[in-house]
């Protein structure tokens, strides 16, 4: 894709703070971190959505980060903890519309943070969980 960024960091056109790479994922710097060591894991092919990656290319997005995880934990960075995020879709947050895992050093405090609407303090039934689980069983492959 011409006009992905993630595209033309994995072609060398644009730099990047490489801390991985292999023939179907590169990790680098984010340039606009929510702390340091925001770091962003990448299939080397082109994807929006990570539905449209296979199970192999998954496995390597979360593994790689996995390791960047332990290096983060093993580092004098900041970190208290680590979010795993990955918005699939604009409507989720999704900006760049390349499939991308970010691994996110957290501290108490940090300012970052996912906000919850008021309904999501009422619990839904035992009923209707069963019925969106059995639609959502249904369909997996």
């Amino acid at each position: 894709m011409t006009d992905c960024i993630f595209c033309k960091i994995i072609n060398s056109e644009l730099p990047a703070s490489l801390i991985y790479e292999d023939d179907h994922v590169i990790a680098f710097m984010d340039i606009q971190p929510v702390n340091p060591g925001h770091i962003l894991v990448v299939p080397k092919i082109h994807k929006e959505l990570i539905a449209e990656l296979d199970e192999d290319l998954t496995s390597r997005l979360f593994n790689v980060g996995a390791k960047i995880n332990l290096a983060i934990r093993k580092s004098n960075i900041k970190s208290e903890g680590i979010n795993y995020f990955l918005a699939d879709g604009e409507a989720a947050g999704q900006e760049v519309f390349h499939t991308h895992l970010h691994i996110i050093p957290r501290f108490q405090n940090d300012g970052f943070g996912l906000k919850f609407h008021k309904t999501y303090y009422e619990l839904p039934k035992r009923e209707e969980l069963d019925e969106i689980c059995g639609n959502i069983k249904q369909l997996m492959e």
